[in-house]
């Protein structure tokens, strides 16, 4: 088979914000998760703005949902600004947050500095 290695490493997974909702409606967001990172891509007219946090680097991942849309933020433990977007559905929202959680408790944790390993 030619997808012999496709069961080690996650595909991306894409999903688009609602354009219904504000600033959405021209240009919707689009949050990107991969097995690396998690990025946020919001077009402009003349521009592209493209924000990406390590998935080994998310400190926390935040989601408030209204009656129909959810806002995410993910924030990272390197103290940049959080990574935020508004207007995608609650199972989107959802399946953002289980996919960066699903990859780090996949991740091997490094013992801290000075500690002895069984």
């Amino acid at each position: 088979m030619d997808n012999a290695r496709t069961d080690t490493t996650m595909s991306t997974e894409t999903f688009q914000a609602s354009r219904w909702t504000s600033g959405n409606f021209l240009f919707p967001t689009v949050i990107e998760v991969s097995d690396k990172a998690v990025m946020r891509r919001k077009r402009r007219w003349f521009s592209v703005d493209e924000m990406s946090i390590s998935l080994s680097k998310v400190a926390s991942v935040h989601i408030t949902t209204g009656l129909i849309w959810a806002e995410i933020r993910i924030e990272s433990s390197g103290g940049s600004d959080p990574l935020s977007s508004h207007g995608h559905t609650k199972g989107d929202a959802r399946r953002i947050k289980e996919l960066i959680e699903g990859h780090q408790g996949a991740q091997p944790h490094e013992a801290p500095e000075g500690a002895q390993s069984e």
